[in-house]
């Protein structure tokens, strides 16, 4: 068995598996039980017509952070309803940080909130997400 935390261990699981975050480009920052901090770089082929980041790229960001924290305390857990705030408008070249933090667990269902920042600090999108907490645990 591994000398890393729960948390480091089944995010790693998760990533590996998961060609999505991958080719987003998302870097693992910070991993811990009900928290999570990633963050990424805006590339041309994640823009639309307007020449900023599609919506789907921010959302994608804050759903994986949201997997990765609630995930981390050994359970398995799925998203059920998520939203999402777009503030600011991002470009090619900007570094986006999603910051997921555990806000309300009960046995089921856990909340949490994403803030989503640029690389000056400002916040550019808000995330909240709740999740179905099953009863299988991740086998790491």
């Amino acid at each position: 068995m591994s000398d890393k935390p729960l948390a480091e261990r089944v995010v790693d699981r998760m990533y590996d598996h998961d060609a999505f975050s991958q080719w987003l480009g998302i870097e693992r920052l910070e991993v811990a039980t009900g928290r999570c901090v990633l963050r990424m770089t805006i590339r041309q082929e994640m823009t639309n017509g307007f020449a900023i980041a599609h919506g789907g790229i921010t959302y994608s960001l804050a759903d994986s952070a949201l997997a990765f924290a609630s995930n981390g305390h050994g359970r398995r857990a799925v998203s059920v309803e998520t939203s999402i705030s777009h503030t600011v408008a991002l470009r090619t070249g900007d570094v986006i940080t999603a910051t997921a933090e555990e806000v309300s667990l009960s046995d089921k269902i856990g909340v949490y909130y994403i803030t989503i920042t640029r690389q000056d600090g400002k916040t550019v999108a808000l995330f909240k997400g709740t999740v179905y907490r099953t009863s299988h645990d991740w086998d790491v």
